[in-house]
């Protein structure tokens, strides 16, 4: 016992600096590591982002408890939140807030009535696919915008998957999620809205990635990239 409180003196700069850096983590960030394609071609499988916990809402340390809502999440931000089907954190693009009436026809996002345009475009690098695990079927990237939305998406048309919905109208403390890979994504479609209080924070940069398909060599143009 001598020995460990003398341990304790001795380090007391180090603990106090260590216990700081968990607090300010589990108070104001966090780190979550993308481990599927649902949000390819914005994030890829083996990407580490941040997750700035303050983005909505002031949280009890190490909990997800809202001690104070601070911004309300808008139409485009990449989010973390707790699955309302399992409780599994995922990240996905928020895209339909309260109030909203949306709908998809043939992979096509309307948002009160009015349509998203696509525009075609090709993807900058092809190792950032992950064949191994990947669907192999053809693969189409557009540009989506309508309102805030301004990003690119995956569809891929030979796969199974929910291209048409609605139209639904978002209530009140609800979030409509879309996965960028729009037929390779649990998304909303399947796990239903996402209550306000599930949603964990918002991802706006990179921290670091690995590309797992080829001895998790890093992704150097990646480290530290804005989203």
């Amino acid at each position: 016992m001598l020995k460990l409180k003398k341990l304790v003196a001795d380090n007391k700069g180090f603990i106090a600096f260590m216990l700081g850096m968990v607090l300010v983590r589990s108070a104001l960030a966090d780190y979550y590591l993308v481990p599927s394609s649902s949000m390819y071609p914005t994030l890829l499988e083996g990407d580490r982002v941040i997750c700035d916990r303050t983005a909505y809402d002031l949280k009890l340390p190490f909990t997800d408890v809202i001690l104070k809502p601070l911004a309300d999440p808008q139409r485009g931000d990449i989010v973390t939140f707790s699955s309302p089907e399992d409780g599994t954190r995922l990240v996905k693009r928020l895209v339909a807030i309260p109030g909203d009436v949306v709908e998809m026809r043939d992979e096509r996002l309307f948002i009160n009535g009015q349509s998203a345009s696509y525009e075609a475009q090709s993807v900058a690098s092809p190792d950032h696919l992950t064949p191994k695990r990947e669907y192999a079927g053809e693969q189409q990237v557009f540009r989506e915008q309508l309102s805030s939305l301004n990003h690119a998406i995956i569809v891929m048309p030979e796969r199974p998957a929910m291209r048409s919905f609605g139209p639904v109208t978002v209530p009140q403390g609800q979030y409509l999620m879309l996965g960028d890979n729009r037929d390779n994504s649990r998304d909303s479609r399947y796990i239903g809205l996402v209550k306000r209080e599930l949603i964990t924070g918002q991802v706006k940069r990179l921290m670091f990635s690995l590309n797992g398909d080829h001895y998790y060599l890093p992704r150097l143009e990646r480290f530290g990239a804005a989203l």
